[in-house]
């Protein structure tokens, strides 16, 4: 008896368990299958629930399902930090206290790195911000092409060439979904400038849309695996983005199988029925314009609200469309709000903020270096020390405020003046001067940096001002460049001129005359015209790098970082040196209704250096430029093989060697050329690449594979990827004009 009751007192627990695990909704049951999950949960909704989990209840979130425990899914804008709280139905932060965030370095300066690790500390960093911060999922990264230098959001992008972008993108997704917080990949598709972004119509050929401007997205989908994608603003064949047929429907989830849901950027649904039936499945922002207010608490009335529902109880519609929105959102549900989260996350981490610096160091690009000006070794005497001076507005103007929607709230922001002070102001004088005088508002959204930039001086006297302290110094370190005010790099406007702004071209000049070791720090997400570039002795770009600028600017500028940064597009001596500027094909036309204004892109797939080639223009740096305080021999180029079948894959390697006198690192780049082609295509294309790191002495091996993916083309008479046979070359250097190793092989 007494052995009963103890096997009874022993069981009971488990029979408890199983009983209660018998009675758990599949839906609840971490144990299944999402796939079961989801359709339990799409079985037990009535309409009205579904209606509301596919539109947004707030600026910034939608409803989950309280009566099934689905909690409400929050969004908030990346792509480089956590944005701080907004009100519910306004545009203007909520005026929190532990909202204040990392500052990560801007997309641009991420894709300078060419390193796909640091893309996905890069993801998983901010992924933790997030997860702290109780969002789901961030609306980013951005992997828009860049088309031309005047597009005021390139900043917030990976450059011109698609492979780059395509390898840097994945790991940025993986990273930061690994957090259970959703990467959604913006802005599907052909948002290439910001300038009448809600009217145009791109007109672009089929080998540009899928050879230029969509393998990020499909690398997003098929290598990141990326759980969100938001449509864009603009039009293809005249259907909005957010609810386009052939981009949604017919490619992202027909032929690339994507699971995930479509998310309308702000203000992009403007269609009941093609939202209905175009794939557009969460609805955001409707009746803004994505920066400004519309109408006001306005959530039943979006497409896919009451005016949706009404057709279905009308008949016009069933609730098929509707049932494969749901699972869509289900699905993200399962993998985010209703996830197992590894940890709670972290805010304004020590590991964070090195993660931002070591980016930022890794991705500032050192474009010139005359004499081996760089980097600043102060001189020694006994009757004086060395004299810097540092010159320009964004040596001192916070960076991380405004720009649009990637505005943020930075816990802190280190300037290029206090980082450079705090690395050389014990071994030199360092003096500051204005130089000019730029933005000086310093507010976004309620968001204010909280410094006080004004400067009265005329334009002349900030000139001739900087240039009297310049005749005693030993070096003039002039930072400056854009910065992110309306028409520069900011959302909602392009640039209207290549030039750099308020007068700091005279600015150089003046400096130059009177100083022989002037070196500017150009900070931006765009290249600018340079027309001072023969009168300085160095360039570095210096990108937007967040929370950490003063430092890295300051590490590379001392040396302590040797850069190897890399150009992630062509930075062009004029702007006619452009394609799309050159062919006429910027901004478009406008249509006689001055409703839409037709884009067609003349230039095909003929973008950055494909154009220099094709055109035989010759750039102020060429993609994928970038110098550093050591050199490096590239040398011995073999193939594994000289024929391959179309089922193989070829095997490329090179010896770097580590010529110079300090530690450093190299990147390799792949270009291959078809020399029997069928079709007119560039002379080369970036196919691969890899990043090593060499002590000073050192050679090590390096070798790329590459597939029949490498060789193909976008056929569009068979709407499919062709490699045709024939010969190709390979060639291998450290910048798109630097390709002086060259062997060829035959795809049989």
């Amino acid at each position: 008896m007494t052995f009963a009751k103890n096997l009874f007192t022993f069981c009971l627990p488990c029979l408890i368990a199983l009983h209660s695990k018998a009675q758990t909704p599949v839906y609840l049951d971490s144990d299944k299958p999402i796939e079961q999950r989801v359709e339990d949960a799409l079985g037990r909704m009535t309409l009205n629930e579904k209606i509301a989990v596919i539109h947004a209840q707030s600026k910034f979130s939608a409803p989950g399902v309280k009566r099934l425990g689905l909690p409400d899914f929050w969004t908030d804008d990346g792509p480089h930090g956590v944005r701080p709280d907004v009100l519910w139905d306004e545009w203007e932060q909520a005026d929190q206290t532990n909202d204040s965030c990392v500052a990560f370095p801007a997309l641009t300066c991420l894709a300078a790195t060419w390193n796909p690790s640091l893309a996905l500390i890069y993801g998983h960093s901010l992924g933790e911000e997030a997860l702290y911060r109780g969002k789901d999922m961030i609306l980013g990264p951005g992997v828009n092409i860049y088309r031309t230098p005047l597009n005021g959001r390139n900043f917030e992008y990976m450059g011109e060439d698609p492979f780059l972008t395509s390898t840097m993108v994945a790991p940025y997704i993986i990273g930061m979904q690994q957090n259970g917080v959703a990467a959604c990949v913006k802005h599907y598709a052909l948002n290439n400038d910001e300038e009448n972004r809600h009217n145009v119509n791109v007109i672009v050929s089929d080998r540009a849309l899928h050879e230029i401007y969509l393998p990020a997205f499909k690398a997003a989908v098929q290598k990141g695996k990326a759980w969100a994608i938001m449509g864009s603003y603009g039009m293809y064949k005249n259907q909005h983005n957010c609810h386009n047929d052939i981009l949604l429907n017919q490619i992202l989830k027909r032929d690339w199988r994507f699971d995930g849901v479509v998310v309308s950027d702000w203000g992009g649904a403007h269609d009941t029925d093609q939202a209905i039936t175009n794939g557009l499945d969460m609805e955001f922002g409707t009746w803004t314009d994505g920066l400004t207010m519309g109408k006001t608490n306005a959530y039943d009335s979006y497409h896919l609200a009451e005016p949706y529902k009404k057709l279905i109880l009308e008949g016009k519609y069933t609730e098929r469309e509707l049932n494969d929105k749901v699972r869509r959102v289900l699905r993200l549900y399962f993998r985010t709000t209703m996830a197992h989260k590894p940890n709670r996350g972290f805010l304004c981490s020590e590991s964070h903020y090195e993660a931002a610096r070591k980016i930022a160091g890794e991705g500032i690009v050192l474009l010139l270096n005359k004499d081996n000006t760089l980097p600043i070794v102060p001189s020694s005497s006994t009757h004086r020390r060395a004299k810097l001076l540092v010159v320009g507005e964004n040596a001192i103007k916070m960076m991380t405020v405004g720009g649009g929607s990637s505005s943020l709230k930075a816990q802190r922001e280190v300037s290029p003046l206090d980082g450079i002070k705090a690395r050389l102001g014990h071994v030199m004088q360092v003096d500051y001067e204005r130089g000019y005088v730029g933005d000086t508002t310093g507010n976004y959204n309620g968001v204010t940096t909280g410094q006080n930039l004004a400067d009265h001086r005329s334009e002349s006297q900030l000139i001739n001002d900087a240039v009297e302290k310049a005749k005693g110094a030993d070096y003039v370190v002039v930072i400056g460049g854009l910065n992110k005010s309306d028409y520069q790099d900011c959302e909602g406007h392009d640039r209207k001129s290549y030039a750099l702004p308020y007068a700091q071209d005279k600015l150089v000049y003046a400096l130059a005359r009177v100083n022989k070791r002037v070196i500017f720090v150009n900070i931006s997400g765009n290249a600018v015209a340079m027309p001072w570039r023969d009168r300085v002795q160095a360039i570095v770009q210096g990108w937007y790098i967040g929370s950490e600028a003063g430092h890295a600017i300051a590490d590379v500028l001392s040396g302590d970082v040797n850069p190897s940064g890399k150009l992630p597009f062509t930075w062009p001596a004029r702007l006619e040196d452009v394609g799309a500027h050159a062919l006429g094909a910027y901004p478009g036309t406008w249509r006689a209704d001055k409703k839409v204004i037709d884009q067609e892109y003349k230039e095909g797939i003929y973008v950055g250096y494909r154009w220099v080639d094709k055109a035989h223009t010759k750039p102020l740096f060429a993609f994928g430029h970038g110098l550093s305080y050591t050199s490096f021999a590239l040398s011995n180029l073999r193939l594994d093989k000289t024929t391959m079948r179309a089922s193989d894959s070829l095997r490329v390697t090179v010896t770097v060697r580590n010529t110079g006198p300090r530690d450093g690192k190299e990147t390799v780049q792949l270009y291959v050329r078809d020399n029997q082609a069928s079709v007119d295509r560039p002379m080369k294309e970036l196919k691969g690449f890899a990043k090593v790191e060499l002590r000073a002495g050192q050679r090590q091996d390096v070798t790329i594979t590459i597939g029949k993916d490498a060789l193909s083309f976008y056929d569009e008479k068979n709407k499919r990827w062709t490699a045709e046979p024939g010969e190709f070359t390979i060639l291998v250097g450290n910048s798109s004009d630097k390709l002086k190793l060259r062997k060829s092989f035959v795809l049989l």
